[in-house]
């Protein structure tokens, strides 16, 4: 591609991660935002049409596009704490599980709510849910799981008490069956998905599935109406790009995909066995607890190398390689086969090989 800024491109191993752009969007959505920016439209009607449309694809009540999935997150607590057009109530409560507190708590409390912890507990679980909370907001992937209840028996106790669950499950496709999993087939009341990760949509775009009254608050809150939500517009280019990717994923070979992540993952494995000081190996599942695996490359002292210097030689290569340090121990990296493209994995293995083969010419 053409660069005349001079940023240089990535060749990402880590991760579907905002910060490095999220995924590559394939052919079919980049055609649906090229060919939407070319018109004007009703706004409102092409909100309604594409939400139908992607309600009928994941098998939910109802679906909502919003600008990524944490604005989904302040979306769909503010559809329960209160209707759109009054001033939210100064009381509003959040349950969460203290161990799955994270920086995207913000965006419930962006409503003024104010978040309630929990451990994992059904007995704390229900005390909570006595007391009237707006919703209760669980997170998936492996990474939250430990210190906190699964989501079934939060959904049941929850039903029980009238309180909407929210699941925010930004990163968890694949499996692509998430889509209507918590949703139509656990009873969560409404789930959310960044539009720019597994589902290969514009990076700025999330989607709310989930039960027809939380969709069309979020609705009332949000762009093009003076609400909560009115800086988090969404345009027609994500609209229609978000579609597009939804139907591009289903479309989609998903056994067939995963197999192809698993024979890169045994090829980087295979191709940096038995380099000095160094131990590899297969990590199940991702970092964000998608049901494939990564190669988790551990270096010791004999190696030559720490962890991070060798990550900041990869980055000031050429190509710059992007690796992952989330979810594994500090002499650790871990490679992703998500957001590699045809022949880069063999590029990040000679990379690899380079830098560990052949003695120590890193960074002191």
């Amino acid at each position: 591609m053409g660069n005349p800024l001079g940023v240089r491109p990535v060749i990402n191993a880590s991760a579907t991660l905002t910060a490095l752009g999220g995924s590559l969007m394939p052919p079919a959505a980049i055609k649906a935002m090229a060919e939407a920016a070319a018109h004007f439209v009703d706004l409102h009607e092409l909100h309604t049409r594409v939400g139908e449309r992607l309600a009928a694809l994941t098998r939910n009540e109802a679906a909502y596009v919003t600008s990524g999935a944490a604005a989904g997150i302040t979306l769909t607590v503010a559809a329960c704490v209160g209707e759109p057009g009054q001033a939210f109530p100064v009381d509003s409560k959040v349950v969460m599980f203290a161990s799955q507190r994270n920086g995207y708590d913000y965006s419930a409390r962006l409503t003024g709510a104010r978040i309630v912890e929990i451990g994992p507990s059904v007995d704390e679980l229900r005390d909570a849910l006595s007391r009237r909370p707006a919703c209760v907001l669980w997170f998936a992937g492996a990474h939250y799981a430990s210190g906190a209840l699964a989501v079934e028996p939060v959904v049941e106790a929850a039903a029980s008490y009238g309180v909407p669950v929210i699941v925010d499950a930004a990163a968890q496709v694949p499996p692509v069956a998430s889509l209507w999993r918590f949703t139509s087939e656990i009873g969560a009341d409404a789930v959310i998905f960044s539009g720019g990760k597994g589902l290969r949509g514009p990076q700025s775009s999330g989607l709310v599935l989930g039960r027809r009254w939380i969709v069309e608050r979020c609705r009332a809150h949000a762009s093009p109406y003076q609400e909560i939500g009115r800086g988090m517009k969404v345009g027609k280019e994500e609209l229609l790009g978000l579609l597009a990717a939804v139907e591009w994923t289903l479309e989609q070979d998903e056994d067939a995909l995963l197999e192809g992540y698993e024979q890169m993952v045994t090829r980087w494995v295979e191709g940096l066995r038995g380099l000095p000081g160094v131990e590899v190996g297969r990590g199940y599942p991702s970092e964000a607890g998608q049901p494939h695996s990564r190669a988790v490359v551990r270096l010791s002292t004999t190696s030559g190398w720490t962890r991070d210097e060798l990550v900041a030689a990869l980055w000031d290569g050429e190509p710059r390689i992007a690796v992952g340090t989330i979810g594994v121990r500090e002499d650790e990296l871990a490679l992703n086969p998500q957001t590699i493209e045809p022949e880069e994995d063999e590029v990040v293995l000679d990379a690899l090989v380079r830098l560990l083969g052949t003695g120590r010419e890193g960074p002191s």
